[in-house]
């Protein structure tokens, strides 16, 4: 079986591997996702009851509060982080969160492929 490539474009440096969790949703650090477990916490999300810690988390793109890059910085620095991030489209919150906790971040990366 041939791997697919998918390209997308450097936002954080680095090399990652590991199981995708994978979301067709936008994800909030701030309020959906627990600082203490790594846990999506978010109401009707589809990946509630799921942990980021460990995988290469791929979402569209996150949205809420700017303290979510501060949470996602406090879960890397917790071991509770994702090893990488895929986004479709980066935005500033999980960008900033994601260059001060040193994970991994690409965006314009198709989800739907993943």
């Amino acid at each position: 079986m041939k791997a697919t490539v998918l390209k997308g474009r450097p936002i954080v440096p680095g090399l990652s591997g590991g199981q995708a969790l994978v979301s067709m949703k936008p994800i909030s650090f701030l309020g959906g996702v627990d600082p203490n477990s790594g846990l999506i916490i978010e109401r009707d999300h589809d990946l509630k009851g799921k942990s980021v810690k460990g995988r290469i988390l791929c979402f569209p793109h996150g949205h809420g509060s700017t303290v979510g890059s501060y949470v996602l910085y406090s879960l890397a620095k917790k071991g509770l982080g994702p090893k990488a991030i895929v986004n479709q489209t980066a935005d500033s919150v999980v960008v900033v969160g994601a260059i001060i906790a040193n994970i991994p971040m690409i965006d314009q990366v198709d989800i739907q492929q993943i």
